[in-house]
């Protein structure tokens, strides 16, 4: 009887199954077919990028670039998800989500580093870079190596350095020399570094994420800010803000990280993808970077903003004033660093 019930039931079983699939013929007796499309989405590899300036802007540019190559070049298996403009973390917390793997990738100004990583206080100094060129050297150089190198014992993957362009100052009252800062308050990104460039100038200055910027201008909590080209006219700082000084006194860049745990967790055939999406759009921002400062510029002479240009003079009394800044913080940055910015000096 027991073997008879069994039989019926493998019967019915086999019946059912057959009224489920058709009857097809064709398919092979497996009660577990390989799903192909299954497999994929168990692939799929999301990567969170997180940055906080507008989407038009070099960087915000930049990523949307990488996000679109890193599709392309793994069919679909990597999926670089964008978030701009601050909407999951300010320029001051991403770099803590990052660590903690609530994000993949940010994309931080080399300031937003300095107070915790020492070594990266070398790109906050005054008149550090002369050019273009200079910047370039560094990034691909010794320089760059040894930060990166930094960035390691904070679960930190050092990816490409992406150009923005050279500071300017803008302020509600002129300014041209040293005396002209004293007693006024500035916004920066929070650095010790760029803390002692305006009190060695004789201002205040205060630390802020970039989001909060033009609100901080616009209720006069602050009288200046210093910036790039491109982000004062993305951001509408002129509506806010009535002189600009083109000082090229800094340089405002910005470092890909990866979570270093995620990294060494990607496959080398990933690995190999991101490294090739990243090289393609490093080359792509830097172009763009030049670009649209040049043609920003020209927007923003029409804008109603008082625009000067320090002279030769202007700019050695500038370095002067500032060169208590280099003496402070040579022994934090350390001596490899500053030998390399000597050599580079001397070029």
């Amino acid at each position: 009887m027991r073997s008879f019930i069994s039989i019926t039931l493998i019967v019915f079983l086999g019946f059912i199954s057959a009224i489920l699939i058709g009857f097809r013929a064709d398919l092979p007796f497996s009660p577990l077919d390989y799903d192909e499309e299954q497999e994929g989405l168990q692939e799929r590899i999301i990567i969170k990028f997180s940055h906080v300036v507008a989407e038009n802007t070099p960087k915000g540019l930049a990523v949307e670039r990488f996000s679109r190559l890193v599709k392309e070049k793994s069919n679909g298996h990597i999926e670089v998800q964008v978030f701009p403009n601050g909407i999951l973390y300010s320029d001051i917390t991403e770099g803590a989500a990052l660590r903690n793997g609530d994000i993949q990738m940010i994309a931080p100004a080399f300031s937003n580093l300095a107070d915790q990583i020492p070594q990266w206080s070398v790109l906050d100094l005054p008149f550090v870079f002369r050019n273009q060129e200079d910047v370039q050297e560094a990034f691909e150089g010794e320089i760059g190596r040894l930060l990166f190198e930094s960035l390691e014992p904070y679960d930190m993957k050092g990816i490409a350095f992406w150009s923005n362009g050279f500071k300017q100052m803008t302020s509600n009252y002129p300014i041209r020399l040293p005396e002209d800062f004293v007693g006024q308050r500035f916004r920066i990104i929070q650095s010790k570094v760029l803390e002692a460039q305006f009190q060695a100038m004789g201002a205040k200055a205060y630390g802020a994420p970039f989001i909060d910027v033009y609100q901080k201008l616009a209720n006069s909590q602050v009288d200046g800010q210093e910036n790039t080209i491109s982000n004062i006219f993305t951001r509408k700082l002129y509506q806010v803000q009535h002189y600009l000084t083109l000082s090229n006194h800094g340089y405002l860049g910005y470092v890909v990280i990866m979570n270093r745990r995620f990294w060494e967790k990607l496959s080398p055939g990933t690995q190999a993808i991101i490294r090739e999406a990243m090289e393609e759009t490093t080359a792509y921002s830097n172009q763009l970077a030049r670009a649209i400062n040049e043609q920003q510029w020209d927007e923003l002479q029409k804008m109603g903003l008082e625009i000067h240009e320090l002279t030769p003079e202007e700019k050695v009394a500038w370095e002067e004033a500032m060169k208590p800044v280099y003496e402070k913080f040579a022994p934090v940055i350390g001596p490899a660093l500053m030998n390399e910015i000597e050599i580079l000096h001397a070029r």
